[in-house]
């Protein structure tokens, strides 16, 4: 009830009476009230007025009840499940997908003390200032397909950052989500097979929200959202919005078997697409021009005979010729 309450008093411009709130939950005057006294243990300011009722003040604690407040999607994190601190959501998410957890799972840290990303990399994850999830996914389409759901999510979390801030991100493929050329998202696939059966994939995000002092080494290719919006945002409010817009990019993915519905706008953000790049290939290294991707998700690049080969995210890395992008 704490999150219902909390939704209508988010939603809500005046106050809104005991009443009112006991009418629409069906539940004592007392229930309603130390409900009320638990979020504002939790960190809410609610201004309490007698005959008028409560108000929210502090509109945010980043926390189980806050995004149980917004996600109301109809399966992307519909079951939710908030940590202050663990190890890696994708664990947890893994651990889950061997048990019963359901189809858009949702494991979310305020921090995370094993992150890693592609190839084995470590992620900073600093208390309090960043987003970590990872979802579960039960999916019916074959293994060859699984990879195309970084570039789905890459998609979503981009039109989550401009719904919330309007600002225009880039995607880097096939997993990298930036602002001005800079990282602020990184993503990380993984899935489990039986018999060329998926048993599930969990799809972890770290998203760089405040303001924060990079390490060096990283700090020249990295920034958060509050950095280049110049303004505090909602961190419940951009999760809300990516799992929004993830719930719609899957279905749409699914439904087509590829990419197809997402190719016109995922090339729009590909900030590879008509730049110089080097693919690493374990066969050898060569370069060329990346020209956006195709409908599996494969990065077409022109080679210097004016042939595209079709370059799976899978197999080799790309690298900018004249810079991370």
């Amino acid at each position: 009830m704490k999150a219902e309450i909390l939704a209508l008093l988010r939603e809500s411009e005046d106050y809104i009476s005991g009443q009112e709130l006991c009418r629409r939950f069906g539940v004592s005057r007392s229930a309603v009230w130390k409900a009320v006294g638990q979020l504002k243990k939790e960190g809410y300011e609610i201004e309490a007025v007698q005959n008028r009722g409560y108000k929210l003040v502090k509109a945010e604690v980043y926390g189980e009840n806050e995004l149980r407040s917004r996600i109301h999607t109809v399966w992307a994190g519909a079951e939710l499940h908030f940590y202050r601190i663990t190890g890696s959501p994708n664990l947890l998410a893994k651990q889950a997908g061997e048990e019963d957890a359901p189809h858009g799972a949702l494991f979310v840290a305020d921090e995370q003390t094993a992150g890693r990303g592609r190839r084995g990399r470590s992620w900073q994850s600093p208390p309090g200032a960043n987003i970590y999830f990872t979802i579960l996914l039960r999916p019916g389409f074959a293994p060859d397909q699984a990879s195309m759901l970084t570039l789905v999510m890459a998609h979503s979390v981009a039109c989550a950052i401009h719904r919330l801030t309007g600002m225009e991100s880039g995607i880097k493929w096939p997993n990298d989500v930036l602002l001005e050329g800079k990282k602020v998202c990184g993503i990380l696939t993984e899935m489990s097979v039986e018999r060329e059966y998926i048993h599930y994939v969990v799809c972890g995000v770290g998203i760089n929200v405040a303001f924060q002092d990079f390490p060096e080494g990283i700090r020249e290719h990295a920034t958060s959202v509050e950095e280049v919006y110049g303004q505090t945002v909602s961190k419940g409010a951009l999760l809300q919005y990516v799992m929004e817009a993830f719930e719609r990019d899957y279905d749409a993915f699914v439904a087509a078997g590829d990419l197809t519905p997402l190719l016109e706008s995922y090339n729009g953000m590909l900030v590879n697409r008509d730049r110089r790049v080097r693919v690493l290939d374990p066969k050898g290294e060569w370069e060329g021009t990346a020209r956006g991707i195709n409908a599996g998700g494969e990065l077409l690049v022109e080679d210097i005979e004016g042939g595209l080969q079709n370059v799976f995210a899978g197999e080799v890395s790309v690298r900018g010729i004249y810079g991370y992008v």
